[in-house]
């Protein structure tokens, strides 16, 4: 484990210059390179990286490689992956230039892995190419059938405050790290691909901030409500839906301004929030008409035994009527903050052994 103080001593310093002519650019349209998540290319000019746990990859011979990146903001977190270990941690500057991921390797083959840790509410990262040592060369990826996972959630899904070690739940985007959900770890049990679709705060019929689940879920750009996703382009095995923790807190807070909006002055009733998240998943049947829907919750108070919320996503499942729809609870973990790296740990291992019980996949 990586303590958020070491984090920050391992940002990286880009590298302005360019394309020696001992060196190999990679450019992001390159066959070989590996993309995980809904990346957009408008215009043909880079690859835009918005949501939580977007990756790029690619399997090289060589000792360094470099990658040529701009960030929109400047707020962005990414963990750097070799042979999968993490080597570094760099926050894209809102100027294009190189950064170098890793140097004085040992010669051969290596797999790199440039993985989102932080929300789209920081902004997005153009990334443009890899630039290789002399010699150096891309490997041909693997093209087996790999299993698809993808994850619908709020915070706790993102990933949200997991490395702040304090318990202090800072607001702070070093201390998010996607790459340590829950989610994150599911996949890589399955060594599945993986695709994740949450922003903190969210919910299925409010949220803190004015976007709900139901009106970005089909979104390329989570800020451009023109820009749609195909989902024909990623149909997942498996997709995991952990939402409603949000919704659980609102519905309470009738001076709130997205209660307001939503609802008036009168809290929505038990039929009203069954048939909301009831048309959601319905939705989500919609675009992936063979995935297993795991219809989850956890970990935070929602959760609790004897919750209501609970009743509403059983009951929701329940009238749906889908032999490949299913509900799991993780196990609710008392806390003052967002699950704790150990309590995702935990939430994960509730998921895998749900899905090694329940899906033959």
């Amino acid at each position: 484990m990586i303590k958020i103080y070491k984090l920050l001593g391992l940002l990286l310093f880009g590298l302005m210059g360019c394309v020696g002519q001992n060196e190999v650019f990679i450019d992001f349209t390159h066959p070989e390179i590996q993309y995980s998540g809904r990346i957009a290319t408008p215009k043909n000019k880079a690859a835009e990286l918005h949501w939580s746990g977007t990756s790029v990859k690619v399997q090289f011979e060589g000792t360094s490689i470099q990658a040529l990146l701009q960030d929109s903001l400047g707020d962005n977190y990414y963990n750097i992956l070799i042979d999968n270990a993490l080597v570094a941690i760099i926050r894209p500057d809102s100027i294009k230039k190189y950064y170098d991921l890793a140097s004085n390797m040992s010669a051969g083959k290596h797999t790199l892995e440039i993985f989102k840790r932080t929300e789209w509410s920081k902004g997005k990262t153009y990334f443009y190419g890899f630039k290789i040592n002399s010699g150096g060369k891309i490997i041909p990826k693997k093209r087996d059938n790999q299993k698809k996972m993808e994850f619908y959630g709020n915070s706790i899904t993102a990933g949200y405050a997991i490395e702040d070690l304090s318990g202090g739940d800072s607001p702070d985007s070093t201390y998010t790290n996607n790459y340590l959900s829950y989610a994150a770890i599911t996949a890589r049990n399955y060594g599945a691909a993986y695709q994740c679709i949450c922003k903190s705060g969210i919910g299925i019929t409010i949220s803190w901030d004015p976007l709900i689940m139901p009106e970005i879920y089909n979104r390329l750009d989570p800020t451009d409500a023109a820009s749609l996703w195909d989902f024909k382009n990623y149909q997942p095995d498996v997709v995991v839906v952990n939402l409603f923790q949000n919704d659980s807190w609102l519905v309470k807070l009738p001076d709130h301004v997205e209660f307001k909006r939503r609802f008036g002055n009168k809290a929505p009733d038990d039929a009203y929030l069954i048939n909301a998240y009831q048309e959601f998943i319905a939705k989500l049947r919609k675009q992936y008409p063979n995935a297993h829907i795991i219809n989850a919750l956890g970990s935070m108070d929602a959760v609790k035994e004897g919750s209501k919320w609970r009743v509403y996503i059983e009951t929701a499942v329940t009238n749906l009527k889908d032999h490949k729809m299913y509900t799991h609870f993780m196990p609710y973990i008392p806390a003052s903050a967002h699950p704790s790296i150990q309590d995702h740990e935990e939430m994960a291992e509730s998921l895998i052994q749900f899905i090694d019980k329940s899906i033959d996949w």
